[in-house]
């Protein structure tokens, strides 16, 4: 089963595909990078069953724990004009689309990745996005994450050796060395080496004495970073609730339900016609 990020799928086009103008003159160009990039996807026999997640909304319930979380602030209205257009073109093409409001779309990826990696008839979930958060998911090389743009997969080992901790210390980690892209700070200076060496051994934040000695892992600047952390564990704690997956989004769909059969021929072609992308009814 493969799982798609379309909101990275949207940013990634947008920075990397051509501008074009549809016949109205609105900016497509995004639009048209994904579903041409899709498109390709798509005719990949192993690719039989997927499912698509989209930010309606940049903001979420997060937004509301911490002011400082992402925001929809500074955002392209040439961009943000397009994210109804991928939805509808992910729907076209024929793939089970889940957008979301007040979860964001890595919520509904993890959730699906959860309902799905349990099922006997599923060999492997594929979840394609190359964002750090998602590697929380991993499990084993059942459930594994997929870098389409650079074709590098992530499972359990994989994440170890890139980050230094296993998947469930993701969150931990990120709440330690911060995520700048989604606005989360991080304790000062802990950084991607000291956070590794901490949690490759502890864990879990809560496993982290006070005292560094008890730590059993020699790190630089060892004392200073435990009473950073000490002074700071609320707010290490908040952080880490902003970086972990929700698994409970409404996932109502079957296993044959996200079997891809192909795409709604019409809306398919109506899509095209309004985007000025005739050309890729031709691959189907």
């Amino acid at each position: 089963m493969h799982l798609i990020d379309g909101t990275y799928e949207l940013f990634r086009s947008w920075f990397g595909a051509p501008e074009a103008k549809s016949p109205t003159g609105q900016e497509v160009g995004a639009t048209r990078g994904f579903l041409r990039s899709i498109a390709s996807m798509l005719r990949d026999t192993e690719v039989t069953h997927l499912g698509c997640a989209f930010d309606q909304t940049v903001e979420s319930f997060r937004n509301q724990l911490f002011d400082g979380y992402k925001t929809g602030e500074g955002l392209d209205p040439a961009l943000f004009a397009q994210f109804p257009l991928v939805e509808r073109a992910s729907r076209a093409l024929g793939i089970v689309t889940w957008p979301m409001v007040d979860f964001e779309a890595d919520d509904a990826l993890a959730s699906a990745a959860a309902k799905f990696g349990r099922a006997d008839e599923v060999d492997q979930v594929v979840i394609c996005s190359p964002d750090k958060d998602l590697c929380q998911c991993v499990r084993s090389d059942r459930v594994v994450t997929l870098d389409r743009r650079r074709k590098i997969v992530l499972d359990a080992a994989g994440v170890r050796e890139k980050f230094g901790v296993s998947p469930e210390s993701i969150p931990d980690y990120l709440a330690l060395v911060g995520d700048a892209a989604d606005g989360i700070p991080g304790i000062a200076r802990w950084g991607a080496k000291s956070a590794a060496a901490v949690l490759g051994k502890l864990i879990h934040l809560e496993d982290i004495p006070d005292d560094h000695a008890a730590w059993g892992v020699e790190v630089r600047g060892a004392a200073t970073l435990a009473r950073n952390l000490g002074e700071h564990r609320s707010d290490a704690v908040l952080y880490r609730t902003l970086a972990t997956l929700r698994i409970d989004v409404p996932i109502a769909e079957s296993l044959d339900e996200l079997r891809w059969t192909g795409p709604d021929r019409p809306a398919l072609e109506s899509l095209c016609d309004e985007v000025g992308e005739r050309t890729l009814l031709d691959r189907f």
